[in-house]
């Protein structure tokens, strides 16, 4: 394993244009973490979530990933204080689509007059006229593809969506939603100790969408005393959670992960995951330990 310095880790992580015209570094920042317990209502500690988005981007992190139904809208309300107004560079993906009535509940709802009423309040709330990228959240089974999908193209035509992408969607329903939107990207839990959409992967790599990989830092039993995370991370004086990171971004160019903290200290950690560039001996031993 080498390392590579930088005033900025996240340059270290590589770019990826997402729909071929929004650059980003590979490494981003998931913003789900700095709401409230059960990711319901405000944080405990606000003044803490605004240094973490700050100091994410002060690290070279221009790719932020959110939802509307985080908090509900408070991570969407806190990236504003944060950052508004935005550098040219900062790409803001967000999601719709997932309705909440409380801690822990999360429910699909797609209906089209849903779908835009919460695209025009993410607007609203992050301060900006148009959405970089916005992702259906979940499919809604009770409602066509073809309507929900429909929607959002109606809101890129309008001006008021750049790119369009989906979130835990198996590879047939990628394709059927092609045939109906433009898709650029595709997030799906994926992480070292869990590949089940390696699939999903193979495919947005094939296709050269972005793969954002949600719950990114799943170390468990890998990280245990005696585990090959443990072992790699004491050989060479790094957390797992960043050899975890780091055989991610190995893992594929299109991989963005996009790991989440509401501790500044946390953020400049796993940021620092970007410097580390796995051996291919040491790649190929953690991709055999699970």
């Amino acid at each position: 394993m080498t390392t590579q310095t930088s005033a900025r880790p996240a340059d270290a992580s590589g770019t990826f244009s997402v729909g071929g015209d929004l650059p980003v570094n590979r490494l981003g920042y998931g913003a789900m973490q700095i709401t409230g317990p059960g990711i319901w209502g405000e944080p405990k500690d606000p003044a803490e979530a605004v240094r973490v988005l700050r100091r994410a981007v002060e690290l070279g992190v221009n790719f932020i990933d959110t939802a509307d139904s985080y908090g509900p809208f408070v991570s969407e309300l806190l990236i504003r204080e944060a950052l508004h107004p935005y550098a040219d560079d900062l790409v803001i993906a967000t999601k719709g689509g997932l309705t909440r009535s409380g801690p822990g509940d999360w429910r699909p709802v797609g209906r089209p007059e849903y779908l835009r009423q919460q695209t025009e309040l993410s607007l609203r709330h992050l301060g900006v006229e148009r959405i970089d990228l916005y992702q259906l959240h979940r499919i809604d089974p009770q409602v066509p593809l073809a309507d929900q999908l429909g929607e959002l193209v109606l809101l890129q035509q309008e001006g008021k969506i750049r790119h369009i992408g989906l979130s835990e969607v198996t590879v047939d329903q990628i394709r059927q939603a092609r045939e109906i939107a433009p898709i650029v990207s595709v997030q799906n839990l994926y992480n070292l100790a869990n590949r089940s959409a390696e699939d999903v992967l193979e495919y947005a790599e094939a296709e050269n969408l972005a793969f954002i990989p949600w719950f990114p830092i799943a170390t468990g039993e890998l990280a245990k005393p005696g585990g090959p995370l443990d072992t790699f991370a004491k050989d060479h004086a790094a957390a797992p959670s960043q050899l975890a990171l780091a055989w991610l971004l190995r893992r594929s160019p299109v991989m963005l992960p996009i790991p989440g903290t509401s501790s500044v200290a946390h953020v400049e950690e796993n940021t620092e995951a970007a410097r580390l560039s796995l051996s291919d001996e040491e790649y190929e031993a953690l991709a055999a330990a699970v």
